[in-house]
């Protein structure tokens, strides 16, 4: 099993939390997400947010820490920061759509989290090769 590096994974973590936060947002694709979702107001406001935002900053440090150790410690910038756009697309985004294919959902919704993910990849390959 290839070695991590914690700075940069906490990093990467990081980048995808925010970009979450701005991506779900109300200036971006929050309420399309919403609607799409089929997620009421009132549903989203009784949410256990510490819950929610505390285990998916988790989630995104064991994904930054996965995706740190299939790059291993060496991986060039290029190697990174294309690794993250393929993992994304590639990987995330296919599988997405997989679900999203049985589960019925719709291509919008698919869009916006195959978005968020290939872009939550992407951001860690630049932070990667950017260490």
């Amino acid at each position: 099993m290839r070695a991590f590096e914690w700075l940069p994974s906490l990093l990467a973590a990081l980048s995808a939390f925010a970009l979450g936060g701005l991506w779900y947002s109300p200036l971006l694709f929050g309420k399309a997400w919403q609607r799409e979702s089929g997620l009421s107001d009132e549903q989203l406001a009784a949410a256990n947010k510490v819950k929610i935002f505390g285990l998916s900053f988790l989630l995104c440090l064991v994904a930054a820490i996965a995706f740190s150790m299939v790059i291993g410690p060496d991986a060039s910038f290029f190697m990174a920061f294309h690794s993250g756009v393929g993992v994304g697309l590639a990987w995330v985004a296919t599988s997405f759509g997989v679900n999203y294919l049985f589960e019925l959902k719709s291509l919008k919704l698919w869009l916006i989290n195959a978005g968020y993910h290939t872009m939550q990849f992407t951001l860690y390959g630049l932070v990667f090769g950017l260490m």
